[in-house]
């Protein structure tokens, strides 16, 4: 097949209005916007919500495979960014433009719902990292989890309020990547080093043979919601002429380089502690504290940005619908930040703290949303837009995609209700993980 090679350049394809900047930065700025969402804090959880329910086999196999079809799946998306003669700068307007106004709701509902829990889940994150750093320098109780997600969600606002689009990250990136590298690479010798003073580890799979079923289909889930961001439309907007081939420059970028952190980092932690993994890799690892402690602030400042990228389109959203345009340090613009920005974030942080499962969100929201965003929709808008281009294997090949990953999305929703239900009677709300 074709599908990665490029289009042809429509320099002077229709641009949606928008607050917000276009065409703007340049293929390796938006490189490094999708490996910050990748080598986000997140990577310290896979270790044991990918690898402990997979095993080595399953686990290894499935992060290979899923780093393959999630660049196939994003490809498919990044082709469609310019698709009769309309730059689509947002998922929904692409999905509107191709079905319908109903498929334009759905789909921002979809993309919606995928976004509030990507959110939610690095406040999670950063409450976690900011109370593993306080118990390496306090025995008492005083700062419990909930206390410490509110924390996060104010700092995130702060940086919501003080960043007005995705392109002015700028700098933050630079900084995203060395916060990544800090605690990538301590998590990663720490583990190693633990790894070789531990005798050999236990790698099966817990649990009952009822249970083991569903952690795996839980795991899938988590395996796509680990490479897929479910807003390249909007990401593939900030990008310089010619936007396709300048995004699969990004694309390639982040599934080659941009993968190898992740793989290190979660095959360490999975060989030096085996089934019994912790869901947050830092809350095993032993070694100084000054080494711990740095690693824990270093995931909680780079979820701060992270946050404000898987954001953007909320804040797009709104920007542009109440014409919110011109100077960011203009009253009206910075006021209008505070207050809306800082609402939003504040029912996110209400929700992390709440329900603080940072695997349950990892499952349902990549069973509810990462699974119709980027596999289901993606190839059947490629089927839909190039109908008489394709041959009768390649529609048959889309078909086959369509339909094993709407069964995956299914079982993967209920397995992580299941796992939410089971957590829910365990733990109580605002509970201190």
């Amino acid at each position: 097949m074709t599908l990665i090679s490029d289009v042809e350049n429509l320099a002077d394809a229709e641009i949606p209005d928008t607050a917000h900047q276009i065409s703007t930065d340049s293929w390796f700025q938006v490189g490094f916007v999708l490996t910050t969402g990748i080598n986000s804090a997140y990577v310290l959880g896979y270790s044991g919500t990918i690898m402990v329910p997979l095993g080595w086999a399953g686990g290894v196999v499935g992060l290979i495979l899923a780093t393959a079809i999630s660049l196939y799946a994003n490809a498919l998306i990044a082709r469609l960014h310019e698709y009769g003669g309309t730059r689509h700068i947002r998922y929904r307007d692409l999905a509107g433009f191709i079905y319908g106004r109903k498929a334009y709701s759905l789909t921002w509902a979809l993309q919606y719902v995928n976004l509030f829990m990507i959110n939610a889940g690095y406040i999670i994150l950063a409450g976690s990292a900011l109370k593993a750093a306080y118990v390496l320098f306090r025995e008492d109780d005083g700062m419990k989890l909930p206390y410490c997600i509110a924390i996060a969600g104010f700092v995130c606002a702060m940086f919501a309020i003080c960043i007005p689009h995705l392109s002015a990250l700028g700098i933050w990136l630079g900084f995203s990547t060395v916060f990544s590298l800090v605690y990538i690479v301590i998590a990663f010798v720490l583990s190693i080093n633990d790894g070789i003073k531990s005798p050999p580890g236990d790698y099966s799979i817990p649990g009952t043979s009822t249970s083991k079923i569903f952690t795996t289909i839980g795991a899938s889930a988590n395996l796509v919601f680990a490479y897929n961001t479910g807003m390249l439309p909007e990401i593939q907007a900030t990008i310089r002429q010619p936007v396709v081939k300048n995004m699969m420059k990004a694309l390639y970028f982040q599934f080659t380089v941009g993968v190898l952190p992740l793989y290190l980092v979660t095959f360490a932690g999975y060989w030096a502690y085996g089934s019994s993994t912790a869901t947050y890799l830092m809350s095993d690892v032993n070694g100084p504290v000054w080494a711990k402690a740095m690693a824990n602030i270093a995931a909680f400042l780079q979820s701060v940005i992270a946050l404000h990228i898987f954001a953007s389109p909320m804040y797009e959203y709104l920007d542009t619908k109440y014409g919110i345009k011109g100077s960011a340090l203009a009253f009206k613009n910075l006021s209008f930040r505070v207050l809306v920005r800082g609402g939003y974030l504040t029912v996110n942080t209400f929700v992390s703290a709440l329900l603080p499962f940072l695997g349950d969100f990892m499952s349902l929201t990549g069973a509810i949303s990462t699974f119709p965003l980027t596999f289901i929709l993606a190839n059947h808008m490629y089927l839909v837009t190039n109908e008489n281009k394709l041959t009768s294997t390649q529609k048959l090949w889309h078909w086959i995609n369509i339909c094993f990953f709407a069964l995956m999305s299914a079982a993967a929703a209920i397995a992580a209700l299941r796992l939410i239900d089971l957590d829910s009677k365990t733990y109580h709300v605002f509970a201190d993980l």
